[in-house]
């Protein structure tokens, strides 16, 4: 039985020590943010989170115990790529934390627990500008001094970003996840300009192509080979491609395209397909013999802002004029939304002056500036994402936690700014991450073994290898 003259600790004690600790760790801490995870969204059968979230920051001193650096063998190179897992022990107080933390988180519900540190929650550790996740939290060292623990030492590990929602507006804490995780890169367009073109007329051109057999086995568009006239100029056309019913390589041909109509036939051409890989595609041709026809189509401005193709309208003709028909075709877009070329469909018949072209005007809207971290919903597909980064200057919005699938052409709009911009294109392949070099080392490696050749491991792909390998290992110490 112990001695009951000798407390081994009285509470006054236990305060003392306490006081003493707290004063220590804000003459010789450094001060950091604390950042409680909120469970947003749980499995029901083993609980998995898949969705937490990072609202709050709490400054709170710590005192760091690895003071001499991260650790040893935190950077590793391995046939994955470069992976850095830097680490940090710190040391706070419970009293603080009790006092202060807990007394602001414990009425949330989406807080697991709330009266001490607990894994999963992040550190922001200034003097790195790095953010640290809680691996493992000690509150039993030092050994009960007096009978009570007085510390918590939080044992982090760095943070890895994958889907979490991260937004303290801490400047300095969102500002270093804002290029981190799976990141969309959106192609946006603001106010667009409408193309135009002119054409000419032409006497027995090529009035159109009639595709009979699509063909089979494609792996490229073949050349379309058209006859001559026996006195002009000869026709030229592009076939268009598609995948095959039940097939993922192959490919067919959906359509044929006159990009130049010719002129001077007297007689329909033969249609020859050249090259592609495939076989089997046949066409028949029809030319113009009443009046003339629509000849060269130039565009004589692109216009900017397509995100689809527009409406190509050329003028009617002569309708007095037998089978009179007026003529058809299509636009193409560049990737820069502006219309690259018209390809006819039918040259038209009947007439007798040149035709006119008008083009649809580009279907979009482009105002506002969007906000870092607020909702976009895509206008057709209902899709949401958070805002990463949004440059003005190209029309660039980065995004992240997207909830379903972005649509060519719909509008993006930002539900705090009101900002609203087309989709032009977009990047799926945008995945970001500040702390590995796989992408570079994937690349540099494919360099060393080519498994094309007959002997990849021969004197060659030796010489290779060591070029290789001192080139990666001169990214690794360049970045690190």
């Amino acid at each position: 039985m112990l001695n009951p003259f000798f407390l081994q600790g009285s509470k006054n004690e236990q305060g003392l020590i306490q006081d003493l600790i707290n004063e220590h760790l804000r003459m010789f801490g450094v001060e950091i943010y604390y950042l409680p995870r909120k469970y947003l969204t749980e499995k029901t059968i083993i609980k998995e989170v898949i969705e937490s979230k990072f609202d709050e920051a709490f400054p709170i001193e710590a005192y760091l115990v690895n003071y001499e650096g991260y650790g040893q063998n935190t950077d590793i190179l391995t046939k994955f790529g470069v992976t850095i897992s830097d680490e940090v022990n710190l040391i706070i107080s419970s009293e603080r934390y009790q006092l202060y933390i807990e007394q602001l988180i414990k009425n949330d519900p989406n807080i697991k627990i709330s009266s001490r540190p607990k894994e999963g929650d992040l550190i922001f550790f200034p003097l790195g500008n790095r953010i640290f996740e809680i691996k493992f939290v000690e509150n039993e060292k030092p050994f009960y001094q007096l009978g009570k623990n007085y510390v918590y030492e939080l044992r982090c590990e760095l943070f890895e970003y994958e889907d979490e929602d991260i937004d303290t507006d801490v400047a300095e804490i969102d500002t270093v996840i804002e290029n981190q995780g799976y990141i969309v890169t959106l192609n946006l367009t603001g106010i667009g300009t409408t193309a135009s073109a002119i054409t000419s007329q032409v006497s027995g051109g090529l009035r159109n192509i009639t595709l009979i057999n699509d063909g089979q086995g494609y792996v490229s568009a073949p050349t379309v080979v058209i006859a001559p006239p026996d006195s002009g100029s000869g026709a030229t056309a592009v076939a268009i491609m598609t995948s095959r019913s039940g097939l993922t390589t192959a490919l067919s041909i959906s359509n044929v395209y006159i990009t130049n109509p010719g002129y001077g036939y007297t007689y329909a051409p033969s249609i020859f397909f050249l090259g592609g890989g495939g076989t089997g595609a046949a066409a028949t041709s029809g030319i113009t013999t009443s009046g003339y026809s629509v000849g060269i189509i130039t565009v004589t401005n692109g216009g900017s802002g397509y995100t689809t193709s527009p409406t190509v309208i050329f003028s009617s003709p002569d309708n007095s004029i037998s089978y009179a028909s007026t003529a058809r075709g299509i636009s193409v877009v560049s990737a820069a939304g502006t219309i690259s070329q018209i390809r006819i469909i039918n040259a038209g018949i009947g007439y007798t002056g040149i035709p006119t072209i008008t083009i649809s005007a580009p279907s979009l809207v482009g105002v506002g500036t969007y906000i870092y971290n607020e909702i976009v919903t895509g206008s057709a597909s209902s899709t949401t994402a958070k805002v990463r980064k949004w440059t003005s200057s190209s029309n660039q919005l980065e995004v992240s936690l997207i909830d379903g699938a972005f649509r060519i052409g719909e509008s993006i709009i930002g539900l705090e700014s009101n900002a609203q911009y087309s989709i032009r294109s977009y990047n799926l392949n945008d995945q970001i991450d500040a702390y590995a070099q796989n992408d570079i080392l994937e690349s540099e490696g494919d360099s060393i073994t080519d498994f094309t050749e007959s002997n990849p491991f021969g004197e060659v792909w030796y010489v290779k290898y060591i070029k290789g390998l001192k080139k990666c290992l001169d990214i690794f110490i360049t970045k690190f």
